[in-house]
């Protein structure tokens, strides 16, 4: 049976954190610290926190990038990080994280939610990304054209971008990435 790798690449950790109102000027220092201390790990190539906008439901979500999932996980199982763990406790009502590769891996999903399989080649992310890529620009084009004649033409753009991005994110490229996942993922059945 061959042995699943992790992903090669980049790498993002997405934790999302719900704040005791109290303690958000607490947690804000303790944001501080920790990511400081990420920066000093090999493969460390950025965080960007996004703050919350309510701020009687305090939920942060924190994005930490790595340049491997081996150097990722060297933060993760650092004496470092699981003392930045420790002093967390009290601030943080709910945490969840999610390890995410970059790039186009992210609309593909797995029917059953399977992980632990390779990216697609190169090749068919770039066949996917056309089949769902085109339909949406002709109906972008068909729907959004009249509406958008009058605008300066970088809006129209944005606008038509948005338009197409809202509907690739899904339901578009989840539904192809399932209805051609044997294509995708030919070696899934055999797990």
């Amino acid at each position: 049976m061959d042995e699943i790798q992790p992903p090669s690449g980049p790498i993002t950790l997405v934790i999302s954190e719900v704040v005791d109102p109290s303690q958000v000027p607490a947690y804000e220092a303790w944001t501080a610290g920790i990511n400081h201390d990420a920066r000093q790990f090999e493969g460390f190539l950025g965080v960007e926190v996004i703050r919350p906008r309510d701020h009687h439901h305090p939920e942060y979500v924190v994005m930490v990038k790595f340049d491997t999932y081996d150097h990722l996980r060297d933060w993760i199982i650092s004496p470092t990080y699981r003392a930045w763990m420790d002093k967390s406790y009290g601030l943080i009502a709910t945490r969840s994280q999610q390890q995410l590769p970059s790039g186009l891996e992210l609309w593909f999903t797995l029917p059953q939610a399977q992980s632990g399989l390779p990216s697609p080649p190169y090749y068919k992310q770039v066949v996917l990304g056309v089949l769902a890529v085109y339909p949406l620009i002709l109906l972008a084009n068909l729907l959004l054209g009249p509406l958008l004649a009058g605008l300066p033409s970088l809006l129209a753009l944005l606008i038509s971008v948005m338009f197409v991005s809202a509907l690739l994110t899904y339901p578009v490229m989840p539904w192809l990435s399932k209805g051609l996942g044997g294509w995708l993922y030919p070696g899934r059945g055999r797990r």
